[in-house]
């Protein structure tokens, strides 16, 4: 049997539940001989440009990164590395089969969902607003059609009523983590035959556009609390109050009665009216200001009382 540091592997992902595996993986001694990225973008109100999650881990491990802009067209330089494996997380672009090719074991994915529900680009946001109570890590086999792959290993996750997208990206981390480390090495072994997916049963996750950003008032309210949850932390789901954005990062439903829809009440604290009945908004942020919790955006925003949100 090999040790798991004798097969160069090259990871390929982005954004941070990827830079979190990636460093686990590290730390346990898998051997990665080069991080695949998208590339660096500007960050906050200043544009300031900054590496991405999985680049900041890579620089301080000293491992070779690739940021190519099209991967379909820049693969080239992954011959040079002899990879044994590619091992892919969130990457944030197609992969063409020529670089699939290029290992002498395939391309292996950890996607975000307990396949075959839930293939592509948000398996995780859209679980949460569709009220699901449970998902998970599937490691799977990289081919040329999205997520259609075979199955190796699962690992499910429960979601609770509190989560929201970021904290359950931090439960996924560990279960991508623990996958990894209990079957990679019996999958280069051969020892693992895997699953192929009932196309039956598959659904989709497609991406999350900017026009879902924005909350809609026709939402009842398990809907509303689930889009934001499905939203948060990250980019933030969205109501227009005197047309400025206001988003919400945390929502609870206080009542089933309600008064005209969209309307804002501020008490000692931030209530919304909805068609079935009267939501707390109890994290938001006014565009241009910072976030806040509910008392004190109530303390500073009285002026908002009685408006109606579109």
């Amino acid at each position: 049997m090999r040790d798991k540091s004798e097969y160069r592997i090259i990871f390929m992902g982005t954004p941070k539940i990827a830079a979190k595996v990636f460093e686990e993986l590290i730390k346990d001694g898998f051997c990665f001989v080069g991080l695949i990225a998208q590339e660096d973008k500007p960050v906050g109100r200043k544009h300031i440009l900054e590496p991405v999650p999985t680049k900041e881990v890579a620089l301080r491990y000293n491992i070779p990164v690739y940021q190519p802009h099209k991967i379909r067209k820049e693969y080239e330089f992954a011959n040079e590395l002899k990879p044994d494996l590619i091992l892919t997380m969130a990457y944030g672009q197609i992969i063409p089969q020529g670089l699939i090719d290029i290992p002498k074991y395939g391309c292996l994915n950890l996607h975000g969902s307990l396949l075959p529900k839930y293939r592509g680009a948000a398996p995780i946001q859209r679980a949460i607003m569709n009220g699901e109570k449970k998902t998970g890590i599937t490691l799977m086999e990289m081919i040329d059609k999205m997520d259609a792959g075979r199955m190796y290993a699962k690992e499910e996750v429960t979601i609770l009523c509190e989560d929201n997208y970021s904290s359950l990206c931090d439960k996924l981390a560990i279960a991508a983590t623990k996958i990894v480390k209990d079957n990679l090495l019996d999958y280069l072994e051969g020892k693992l035959p895997g699953e192929i997916q009932n196309e039956e049963e598959v659904t989709f996750a497609d991406k999350i556009t900017p026009e879902e950003e924005k909350l809609s008032l026709d939402y009842s309210c398990e809907r509303f609390i689930n889009y934001v949850r499905g939203l948060s932390n990250e980019p933030g789901g969205y109501i227009l109050v005197d047309d400025k954005k206001l988003k919400i990062y945390r929502v609870s439903k206080v009542s089933d009665s309600h008064e005209e829809l969209g309307k804002i009440t501020i008490k000692k604290g931030v209530f919304l009216s909805l068609r079935d009945g009267t939501l707390e908004l109890k994290e938001l942020q006014l565009e241009g200001k910072k976030r806040m919790d509910d008392k004190s955006f109530a303390n500073g925003n009285h002026n908002l009382d009685g408006v109606i949100a579109k």
